[in-house]
């Protein structure tokens, strides 16, 4: 039996060291990215629900599809206030740094050089 709960501990921490180390290296990354602001299009939108019966707690994630002139799209991760105001359709100038998403302003037609 003890060397069950050491097995799992051990593993318990390799686990959160793992996901802490790469959390970290993502915000590293996107820290030391350009922030770059590009004509994009907003291709789709989509909601994350997570639910945790035992504290009768809910929580969700929302994430937008943006294409840019070069044809490459981007799923970023944004707050529901922000999600709220873009449609699919729109066109604009978004702004991101590596994964991260900071902002779009909608523009007029396609094509916004």
């Amino acid at each position: 039996m003890e060397i069950f709960f050491a097995i799992f501990f051990v593993l318990f921490f390799c686990a959160f060291f793992f996901i802490l180390f790469k959390n970290l290296a993502r915000w590293h990354k996107n820290n030391t990215s350009p922030r770059l602001t590009v004509p994009a299009k907003v291709v789709s939108k989509r909601v994350s629900h997570s639910h945790d019966a035992s504290s009768n707690m809910s929580h969700s994630r929302y994430f937008v599809t943006f294409e840019v002139e070069s044809g490459d799209r981007m799923e970023l991760k944004m707050h529901g206030s922000e999600y709220g105001l873009i449609a699919e359709g729109d066109f604009g100038r978004l702004t991101f740094q590596g994964t991260r998403y900071l902002s779009f302003e909608r523009g007029e037609g396609e094509n916004l050089s």
